[in-house]
C-alpha cells in the first residue's frame, strides 16, 4: 500500500501503516546505483516492506527506479509484466529495464507527465485532487479489458495467498472474514488504488496510473472502497462521498467494509 500520511487530519481519522518520502540520507541499495550510476536525482519513496524508488536519468531522459528487497511481497516482475499488458489500453509507465539478483529486484520505467496526488500541490486543493483520482479510477476501470485479461484479483485469489504467507495477524483477520457480498460489477482493478497512484496534470486530469503489480480482475468495489478510504489517510475526513459521486456511483455499505477488511487481511 503505497500511502501517505495527509496533511489536516484530525484525531478522528484511523491512520494506518504507511509509506512516503524517507529520511535524508538514506543509504540507496547498491542494485540502484548499478542501474543509475550518479544519475540518481532524488529518492521519491519508501513503502513499509522496505521498498525504494529513485527519481534519475537513462540514457538523457527521466526515468523512476524502483527497488523491492528478496523476501518481501513486493513482486516487480509481476507489476513489469502488468504494466506491458496494460499499456496497450492506458497510460502507464513504460518497462525500460528488469532485473533481479539475490538481493532483490529493479524496475526502471519511463517517467510519465503530471506528479503524484499527494504532493504539496494537491494536498493544498484537496477537493480537485479527490476528484481527479476517483474520475481516473473510473476511467481505468473503463478502458481495461476483462476479456482477455490474465490477471486475477478475485477474492478468492487474495485469500488463498495470504493464507499461504502463514503469518498469524492475517489468519486472524481473514478467519473474521464475513462471505463475500454479490458482485457488482467486474472490471479489471488497479489493485492499490490509493492516491499516490495517481498522476494528475496541472488541470486536475489524470495522466497516468502507477505502481501496478496487483492488477487484475476483480469487482470495481475492491478498487473503490480502498481509494476512497485512502482520502481519509492523505486528505484528512470529510472527501469520501465527494469520491463517490466523482467515481459515478451510490455509497454502498457493505462492499465498502468488505473490501476495507479484505484489504486489512491480505
Amino acid at each position: 500500500m503505497d500511502v501517505e500520511a495527509g496533511a489536516g487530519a484530525d484525531e478522528s481519522v484511523e491512520f494506518r501503516p504507511i509509506s512516503g518520502r524517507p529520511d535524508a540520507g538514506l543509504a540507496l541499495p547498491s542494485a540502484l546505483r548499478d542501474v543509475l550510476g550518479d544519475r540518481i536525482d532524488d529518492v521519491v519513496w519508501m513503502n513499509e516492506a522496505g521498498g525504494i524508488t529513485v527519481r534519475g536519468r537513462l540514457g538523457g531522459e527521466p526515468v523512476f527506479a524502483k527497488w523491492a528487497p528478496s523476501g518481501t511481497e513486493l513482486d516487480l516482475a509481476a507489476e513489469a509484466e502488468r504494466l506491458a499488458w496494460a499499456s496497450r489500453f492506458l497510460a502507464v509507465p513504460e518497462v525500460l529495464e528488469f532485473r533481479s539478483d539475490e538481493g532483490g529486484d529493479v524496475l526502471v520505467t519511463r517517467a510519465l507527465p503530471g506528479e503524484n496526488a499527494v504532493t504539496e500541490t494537491w494536498r493544498s486543493d484537496p477537493e480537485r485532487a479527490v476528484r481527479g483520482i476517483a474520475t481516473g479510477l473510473r476511467a481505468l476501470h473503463d478502458a481495461l479489458p476483462v476479456e482477455g485479461c490474465p490477471f486475477s484479483w478475485s477474492v478468492e485469489s487474495r485469500i488463498a495467498r495470504s493464507r499461504a504467507d502463514g503469518i498469524p495477524e492475517r489468519r486472524t483477520l481473514l478467519d473474521a472474514l464475513p462471505a463475500a457480498p454479490e458482485l457488482d460489477r467486474l472490471v479489471v482493478c488497479h489493485g492499490d488504488a490509493c492516491a499516490p497512484n495517481t498522476l494528475l496534470g496541472r488541470d486536475g486530469t489524470v495522466t497516468g496510473h502507477v505502481d501496478l503489480g496487483r492488477l487484475g480482475v476483480a469487482d470495481r468495489w475492491a478498487d473503490i472502497a480502498v481509494g476512497a478510504w485512502s482520502t481519509e489517510w492523505n486528505y484528512g475526513p470529510g472527501y469520501t462521498d465527494l469520491y463517490y459521486e466523482a467515481y459515478g456511483l451510490e455509497q454502498d455499505d457493505e462492499r465498502i467494509a468488505f473490501y476495507r477488511a479484505l484489504w486489512d487481511a491480505t
